[in-house]
């Protein structure tokens, strides 16, 4: 079934909570709107756990499975933000801040909401980059010879101990 729904489009309706999906099914050529609501979603709520019962309702599974994993999250972050009293401009503001990944950044000093994020945005990065058997430019076993690098020799770690074991 999930191989003949094809996603258009995808977004939040504030009030009530609620996940709305476009797609197209192409077993017919018809497009259709499914509304999914977020019972018992408040600002308190965890997104894990929400997305965990949208993923675990046989009704909803299957579309929310063709769902990239960060855009999900982004969505109903996105809705937590709002029910919180942000608004809809900070809080989109807020959500490009944690999808992007910035080498001086130090993720152990970050709350888990965003490094989970984090880790998510890095997760789709990878899988774009990864060569893969069959991908035309794939070669196996790849050796590379890196320029030797001059190491400097340290007093501690001279490799003579004067302690017996």
């Amino acid at each position: 079934m999930t191989d003949t729904i094809e996603i258009l489009k995808c977004g939040v309706r504030f009030e009530p909570p609620t996940f709305v999906l476009t797609y197209k099914d192409r077993k017919t050529g018809k497009f259709r709107r499914r509304s999914m609501p977020l019972r018992n979603f408040n600002k308190l709520t965890s997104i894990d756990t929400i997305i965990e019962d949208l993923k675990s309702n046989p009704r909803h599974s299957k579309f929310v499975r063709l769902l990239l994993p960060a855009q999900l999250q982004r969505l109903l972050t996105i809705v937590k933000d709002k029910l919180s009293g942000l608004s809809l401009e900070a809080s989109i503001a807020r959500n490009d801040a944690m999808d992007t990944l910035r080498p001086d950044e130090n993720l152990n000093k970050v709350d888990p909401e965003t490094l989970q994020r984090k880790k998510l945005v890095m997760d789709l990065s990878f899988e774009k980059k990864r060569k893969k058997p069959g991908d035309p430019d794939f070669q196996y076993n790849v050796e590379v010879d890196f320029e030797p690098v001059e190491v400097k020799t340290s007093e501690w770690d001279s490799g003579e101990s004067d302690i017996d074991f």
